[in-house]
């Protein structure tokens, strides 16, 4: 299906979270540093990605219900001089956090589903590991 194809309200998703990820972009900082620590992460998922600098790279994450009270957080710091993120919106039934590969190296992106932004207690985890290499290719 060429981009052409897709429902009117699909565009309209996309360009809302380009929206949100401007929002995103400029409260991350903050809201990272004022969360409750997520404590044990349960076992989830892992994915490795790997790509070149200057490219970015999404995850997406099942997005839960808004009646379950559940949202997905960043549990664990990760290497900034590796990746940073963009911008993260709800697309669909996911979850979609962008980041932007800065430098050689490996960063992990563990992330935890807890009972709103409080709760220490993660009830789902998934673990992304982003391997960068050098620079991406002219034009890239």
């Amino acid at each position: 299906m060429n981009v052409l194809d897709r429902p009117v309200s699909r565009w309209l998703a996309i360009g809302l979270a380009a929206a949100a990820a401007a929002v995103a972009i400029a409260i991350a900082p903050a809201a990272q540093a004022d969360s409750t620590p997520v404590g044990r992460l349960p076992k989830g998922p892992l994915a490795t990605i790997q790509t070149t600098k200057g490219q970015l790279v999404s995850v997406a994450l099942p997005r839960p219900s808004e009646s379950s009270g559940l949202v997905w957080r960043i549990a664990r710091e990760y290497d900034d001089a590796v990746v940073e993120q963009v911008s993260e919106a709800d697309v669909d039934d996911a979850v979609v956090l962008v980041f932007r590969a800065k430098g050689k190296g490996q960063a992990t992106l563990r992330f935890a589903q807890t009972e709103g932004d409080s709760s220490s207690k993660a009830v789902k985890a998934a673990t992304f590991k982003v391997v960068v290499k050098g620079p991406g290719a002219p034009g890239s």
